[in-house]
């Protein structure tokens, strides 16, 4: 996950975390320009309110957008309340619902919410727009003179709408329409630079083209690595690996320690303002140490440190302490290493590995509390001597102590 190429360090703080930069050159004399011009960058970051509040997968490219304001440059937040009601058709291969205005406006509200926990909204510092300003005066022949800003060949260029007609799936024009609207956004407010995940660099690049057919310079597009789910997936709400901004702290810090050993390197470079350096060190500790720090972090920087501190003792009473039943039995067994599946097998929590791998992809495996989603894992006892609570599902549960 290293950032794009920054031989004069002036893109630093701005590339932490950043994928793909278009183009960097371009940015760089955007940067020394504004500062000697004495002008903020316009930073425009787009929202579809589609749902009813922010998961911690969108807070990745917010996170950006506060370095550019701590740096004295000025983020304008576009809430897409009309592109919500179109729908983004970014890695669906199926139209989005459409939702109606009322919905629409009840999520932007929370959304607004929600991000001003990450950015300063306070008018002067931050510039918030909704796309329905113009969008809302087009009528239909305006609409027509948009589309002819770009073409259909343009348009199936998109991964996914390559995939859907291989796959003899429906694409439909309103869907065309989307990433002309998401790039006529960028006209509309003149944006210097569009953050966005990197599953919308055609939608910048859009930006860039009309931009330059309106006599604009074009923008800079910024994308972010996106986010994985607590069990190393695309992040979802339909799946349920995601953190909501408005967990509570208990719900936050429990989500965290579920992640999968590999999830957690990229969750602490996005989400965590710790150097590179003592990350590294971090991530040479043992596991669910690391774990806990990271917990500990994301929790504080969406609460605060009293609600983290809080969060980490209910965790371990709940699911390290006394809330077990007593009566646990014991196993032992030689250190190791052995793989996660069949170590299960082993010490008889699973008929066969086949169903250790079912329980583990189902989240139904934890290893002293945390779930172990990685059927790939392994468990090597000889890293802990004073044992460990496994637990399968709801009933199985055993303390493996390590033989003598």
């Amino acid at each position: 996950m290293n950032p794009p190429a920054d031989s004069s360090g002036l893109l630093a703080p701005f590339l932490r975390g950043a994928s793909d930069v278009v183009t960097r050159d371009d940015f760089e004399t955007r940067l020394i320009a504004a500062e000697k011009e004495k002008r903020p960058l316009r930073v425009k970051f787009g929202i579809d309110p589609t749902f009813a509040d922010i998961h911690i997968g969108h807070a990745v490219p917010i996170r950006v957008l506060r370095r550019f304001q701590e740096h004295g440059h000025l983020p304008v937040l576009i809430l897409g309340d009309a592109t919500a009601r179109l729908g983004d058709p970014t890695g669906r291969n199926e139209q989005r619902p459409p939702l109606d205005k009322e919905e629409v406006e009840a999520n932007a509200s929370t959304y607004l919410e929600q991000i001003g926990g990450i950015l300063d909204l306070e008018e002067g510092k931050c510039e918030i727009r909704r796309n329905s300003e113009w969008f809302g005066k087009m009528d239909f022949f305006d609409g027509l003179l948009l589309a002819a800003r770009a073409t259909v060949a343009r348009m199936l260029e998109r991964d996914d709408f390559k995939k859907r007609m291989e796959g003899r799936l429906p694409v439909h024009l309103h869907e065309l329409m989307y990433p002309v609207m998401q790039g006529w956004d960028s006209v509309e407010v003149k944006a210097d630079v569009e953050i966005g995940g990197n599953d919308q660099l055609f939608n910048l690049h859009m930006g860039r083209l009309l931009q330059e057919r309106e006599g604009q310079k074009p923008q800079i597009c910024l994308t972010t690595h996106l986010l994985l789910g607590t069990d190393g997936k695309k992040m979802s709400k339909t799946s349920g690996n995601h953190v909501p901004l408005g967990s509570d702290p208990d719900e936050v810090f429990g989500k965290v320690m579920s992640l999968s050993d590999a999830a957690m390197e990229p969750w602490f470079r996005l989400l965590v303002d710790v150097d590179e350096a003592e990350i590294d060190q971090i991530l040479l500790g043992h596991p669910r140490e690391a774990k806990d720090r990271l917990a500990r972090e994301v929790t504080e920087w969406l609460h605060d440190s009293e609600s983290a501190d809080a969060a980490s003792i209910a965790f371990r009473k709940r699911f390290q302490g006394g809330e077990l039943p007593e009566d646990i039995p014991a196993f032992k067994c030689n250190p190791g290493p052995l793989a996660l599946p069949s170590f299960l097998k082993h010490v008889g929590l699973a008929s066969s590995t086949s169903e250790a791998r079912r329980w583990i992809e189902q989240g139904g495996v934890r290893i002293d509390g945390e779930v172990a989603s990685d059927v790939g894992s392994q468990v090597d006892l000889s890293v802990h001597p004073e044992g460990i609570l496994l637990q399968v599902g709801k009933r199985k549960i055993l303390k493996v102590l390590l033989k003598d």
